[in-house]
């Protein structure tokens, strides 16, 4: 038996349950991990509250972890007992314990902590994608970051910066608006009192992004469509603030024949070779200390639902580890 934390019916932070769960022996390609830290995103929210459905009830929510292996299921070549991984994956993080396919695993250097590989593996690899792969950042490119005080901003600003691009930042507060500049961003817009459109457009000097990155959705659609030059990217990972609503596609074309993705880290972690390569990036430049994770709140396993209620009402900054 393990501790997890445990949605039996979809709804509030109430419905994260803390409860013994019968952890069954890793099948053939999985590999069980005794965790030392668990990553928290806003994904888990979406889940918990049903936005997303899950595959079965009840469910551990949870996509990122860190810790040993402790067994091995039939056929598991890659692993041994006691090696320390890292991984972003399917569902099952919230828990002391837990199976995974191996393909999901990556090994985890010395010099990156288990709380810094919890923290960062959906947040860092998701800035992975979003940088090199989505629109790949050239030096001389001008970005919009919204929300770049969150999880995966504060990361894409240390990043993008390394990657010689002029970085601007939306945030909440001076607060924030202070650790998007800390992480690398040139100029951040304070949202709740400044038009970021007009804001964009005096910071460019009329010329606009290369590519905007948001992960706040309803609130910064389609504002953020003015802040792209022609033939520039509008990349849509995230909706915190909710939904894009439907709209129509000849938009794209009015407004400067515009690139629009929503693409999906999960997508791009299927294939083992591609995550590999792309946590090895993201290895890299954390244990370097060239890419610096922010945790900025830590919770017991058992605090799971005080922990989303910090996430929901946006007082959290950088990442949420929850520690089993």
């Amino acid at each position: 038996m393990v501790k997890a934390i445990r949605v039996h019916e979809t709804g509030g932070p109430e419905a994260l349950l803390y409860e013994d769960y019968d952890l069954p022996a890793p099948g053939p390609g999985e590999v069980q991990i005794k965790q030392h830290a668990v990553g928290v995103n806003f994904i888990d929210v979406y889940f918990r509250t049903g936005a997303y459905p899950a595959p079965t009830k009840p469910f551990i929510p949870g996509n990122e972890g860190a810790g040993e292996i402790v067994a091995l299921g039939e056929g598991v070549t890659k692993f041994k007992l006691g090696d320390r991984v890292a991984y972003a994956g399917t569902l099952g993080a919230y828990a002391a314990a837990r199976n995974i396919e191996a393909k999901f695993v990556v090994p985890l250097p010395q010099n990156v902590s288990y709380e810094t590989a919890a923290a960062m593996m959906l947040k860092g690899l998701t800035a992975e994608y979003l940088l090199f792969r989505s629109y790949p950042v050239k030096p001389g490119d001008t970005i919009l970051i919204h929300a770049a005080a969150g999880g995966v901003g504060l990361i894409m600003c240390q990043w993008a910066r390394l990657l010689g691009a002029t970085v601007i930042g939306t945030v909440g507060s001076e607060e924030k608006a202070k650790l998007a500049r800390e992480a690398g961003a040139h100029e951040t817009i304070l949202y709740r009192s400044e038009d970021f459109v007009a804001r964009v457009k005096e910071i460019t000097g009329g010329k606009l992004c290369a590519a905007v990155y948001d992960g706040v959705g309803k609130t910064t659609f389609p504002g953020s469509l003015d802040c792209l030059r022609p033939f520039g990217s509008f990349i849509s990972f995230g909706a915190s603030s909710g939904p894009i609503e439907p709209f129509n596609i000849g938009l794209l074309a009015q407004k400067g024949s515009l690139y629009m993705q929503r693409p999906s880290l999960f997508a791009y972690i299927v294939d083992e070779a591609r995550l590999g390569e792309m946590a090895g990036r993201l290895m890299e430049a954390v244990g370097s200390g060239k890419v610096k994770i922010a945790i900025n709140a830590r919770y017991k396993l058992a605090e799971a639902g005080a922990a989303h209620i910090a996430l929901e009402g946006r007082e959290t900054t950088g990442a949420t580890v929850l520690l089993p």
